[in-house]
């Protein structure tokens, strides 16, 4: 689903993926269009993870090939090293770090890696805790925030390098239910802004509100791929059809 004239901001081709003997991604083939912004939800174990970790290389594909705007980056190079700066990721765990203060957590990338002075990377951390409505925590450490607040200086932070791809792994499932609401409204803003989002989540309010499309997997295959609207009111397995039942009733 690309659009034709841009190239598709994620690809992946026949993507493999083993741990050991289990059997982790399946043939994977998946095209992602500029500024789309995707849901990919399914059981536990199911490979979504995993699939979303290939996406920015924190996992290696045993075999296939992912490739970012155009650019091969199961390869190796100078190209695929920038092409994978092009890509933010929001972890379900903050992986803030706790001896930094909130804005220093939003700072260190920008400097190191994109080049920045201080002053500049300052300035741009403190627009992004403002977005996400934590400007005034930027003192602070993480450990003198709360869990909904740790999420949002993550997703600052993640921000602070201007990716035009934003992938998010269960990023409120770490969260008590009170906050998970903080964090699902600052990504459903950030949905609206024109940036390619892949997020993995059970949270089915914000696929129906925010995805253009929901990819469901089980045992390492995308099984359906489809708008929202289709797969609430119809999915087309039984596995899914399984699953949202699940999902709804809790």
């Amino acid at each position: 689903m690309t659009d034709g004239s841009d190239r598709a901001a994620v690809s992946l081709r026949l993507v493999e993926k083993y741990y050991g003997a289990y059997h982790a991604l399946r043939a994977i083939d998946l095209e992602i269009a500029p500024r789309e912004r995707i849901v990919i939800c399914g059981p536990s174990g199911s490979g979504k993870s995993t699939l979303i970790r290939c996406m920015n290389m924190l996992e290696a594909p045993d075999s296939g090939s992912v490739l970012i705007e155009g650019v091969k980056v199961t390869e190796a190079s100078r190209e695929a090293a920038a092409a994978l700066r092009a890509v933010g990721m929001v972890f379900q765990q903050f992986n803030l770090f706790p001896h930094k203060t909130v804005l220093e957590n939003c700072t260190l990338a920008p400097v190191l890696l994109g080049g920045l002075s201080l002053p500049e990377a300052e300035a741009r951390a403190i627009s992004y805790l403002d977005k996400v409505r934590i400007g005034d925590q930027a003192g602070k450490y993480p450990g003198q925030l709360s869990g909904g607040q740790q999420q949002r200086a993550a997703i600052a932070r993640a921000l602070a390098m201007e990716p035009r791809i934003l992938l998010f792994d269960e990023p409120t499932s770490a969260l008590d239910p009170e906050m998970i609401k903080e964090v699902l409204d600052v990504m459903t803003a950030l949905a609206g802004e024109g940036r390619t989002m892949v997020c993995v989540t059970h949270e089915m309010g914000f696929a129906r509100e925010a995805a253009d499309r929901i990819l469901f997997m089980d045992q390492g295959q995308i099984i359906e791929d489809a708008r929202p609207a289709d797969f609430f009111a119809a999915p087309k397995s039984e596995r899914a059809r399984t699953f949202l039942e699940q999902i709804l009733s809790h």
